[in-house]
């Protein structure tokens, strides 16, 4: 006997408001980045073994995780640190252009930002992006327009995308189209 599947129907979960902090090694160059819940993001310089960290930016953000309303499952979205709007600042990237080329189809891109430096770092899983596209056009009349999440790495120079990260859950939180 086979059990059946459910068609989930996704809701945000666990939502936590805070920052996402860009900071550069001034040892090796290299850029990274965390979250923190703090209410004034820190800028103070570190050191953490051979690294040497100088702030470079912060951005509100907010985390979640998803839940099905219908049967509980829980999905974790911990190595997402917010979500981001392209705003087409790089004719070479492959996000602007992928946005340009869906635009016609009424897609819009929206880039799932997670940890740097991404080779060091867990990534979300292509199955987590397809879930989070899932809650984004669950509720959307699929003749009107769809989202498409892409992973930010496709961005193609992090420390110089003025992409702009959505911070307020109400703009995340979808409702039915009338």
């Amino acid at each position: 006997m086979q059990e059946e599947r459910c068609a989930h129907l996704w809701e945000m979960a666990d939502v936590t408001y805070g920052f996402i902090i860009m900071q550069k090694c001034s040892h090796c160059r290299k850029i990274s980045n965390y979250f923190t819940e703090e209410l004034k993001p820190p800028m103070e310089k570190y050191r953490e073994k051979e690294h040497f960290w100088n702030y470079m930016d912060s951005t509100q953000s907010i985390r979640f995780n998803l839940r099905c309303s219908r049967c509980n499952t829980v999905v974790n979205f911990e190595e997402l640190l917010g979500l981001m709007m392209c705003t087409g600042c790089d004719e070479k990237c492959d996000v602007n252009i992928q946005m340009k080329e869906l635009a016609k189809e009424r897609t819009w891109i929206y880039v799932a930002f997670g940890y740097l430096p991404v080779e060091e770092k867990k990534q979300l899983t292509k199955e987590k992006i397809a879930i989070l596209e899932e809650y984004f056009n669950q509720r959307r009349k699929s003749s009107k327009s769809k989202i498409k999440i892409v992973t930010h790495e496709l961005v193609r120079d992090p420390t110089n995308c003025y992409g702009e990260v959505i911070m307020d859950s109400d703009m995340l939180a979808l409702t039915t189209d009338k």
